[in-house]
């Protein structure tokens, strides 16, 4: 575990801000099918508060039957691939909303990023969900992605869906990925210990009380919650190293810990980042928040240093032979 103490005013007035406005909107927003309809109105209006950064090449591409774009800073490697699942709850946010922050990711790491449109509630169960992104990985490595050059990434939801298609892609016989990074990551849908934990009532915007609603959505009214379906409760022992990074203070700060918990018994190398103060996906924030930036700097160093080609042997030279003349020749 590795503490980043300090707070600065720019992340405590994002904190105040989203209190005051996100926070009143999630915790009264009617979560059922037609109360999360209109939420795609959000990926829509994002390009307005979240403007695509000039010098990123966006590309949008079929990654087998499912919606993406490759996201591109200048200098990034095609041989380098960050496959992005957002975050948004499963029911809102999309590509657009995360564009710019896969794209300070694609800089930081010198990789092409894949950001994947995966289907989402009300449409769409959870199971979809994880569906669209094994085939969205599956995908790659059917373009000639080398798996060994391919981490997986996503934040809230998609750190969910960054662990549970991973899991599901190895249990179909693919093989694993370089390594993992999830931010603020959702790893168990059953919402006791959130709901329980202090971090329930300092957080920014999260409500603790309605994970349990999104479940049975999630897995369509089925009760009781199977256990399996979380990745927290998996046998994670085949797993590429993994980074975790979450805020002090927010609603998920527990699941992070247990899954950092679960996966060193596994034996699965695993760093878990918590930053002191920061909201929920501070990294999105990254125009605002100064810790964001630096966030969003080490996952760049992390998929760097997780996906460095293999030494190859230099040839061999073969030497002549040097013929020694005599003075007689």
């Amino acid at each position: 575990m590795e503490h980043r103490p300090g707070t600065t005013v720019r992340a405590r007035l994002t904190a105040r801000g989203l209190k005051l406005t996100a926070a009143p909107v999630l915790a009264l927003w009617p979560l059922g099918q037609r109360g999360l309809r209109p939420a795609f109105a959000l990926d829509l209006a994002a390009p307005v508060a979240l403007p695509t950064p000039r010098w990123a090449r966006v590309e949008r591409v079929r990654a087998g039957d499912v919606r993406a774009e490759w996201v591109r800073a200048p200098r990034a490697s095609d041989d380098r691939v960050v496959l992005y699942f957002h975050g948004g709850g499963f029911f809102c946010c999309g590509l657009r909303t995360h564009r710019r922050m896969v794209a300070r990711i694609s800089a930081a790491a010198g990789a092409s990023a894949l950001s994947v449109a995966y289907r989402q509630l009300p449409a769409a169960p959870l199971a979809v969900s994880v569906r669209d992104c094994v085939d969205a990985y599956r995908w790659l490595l059917e373009q000639g992605h080398d798996p060994a050059r391919i981490v997986v990434a996503g934040d809230s939801a998609g750190g969910f869906l960054a662990f549970a298609a991973t899991l599901r892609a190895m249990d179909e016989g693919l093989p694993r990925p370089a390594a993992i990074v999830a931010m603020a990551p959702l790893t168990d849908l059953d919402h006791t210990a959130k709901a329980a934990h202090p971090n329930a009532r300092t957080d920014a915007y999260l409500p603790a009380r309605r994970v349990r609603r999104l479940a049975e959505l999630l897995t369509e009214g089925v009760v009781p919650l199977d256990p399996a379906l979380s990745p927290v409760n998996a046998d994670l022992s085949g797993l590429p190293p993994v980074l975790i990074q979450v805020g002090s203070t927010e609603m998920l700060l527990p699941d992070a810990e247990l899954m950092a918990a679960k996966l060193s018994a596994a034996g699965v190398p695993c760093r878990l980042q918590v930053w002191e103060g920061q909201v929920h996906v501070f990294q999105v924030f990254a125009d605002l928040v100064p810790e964001g930036l630096a966030a969003l700097h080490e996952v760049g160093a992390f998929v760097r240093e997780h996906t460095v080609p293999a030494a190859v042997p230099a040839p061999r030279v073969r030497r002549r032979r040097r013929i020694r003349r005599t003075a007689a020749a």
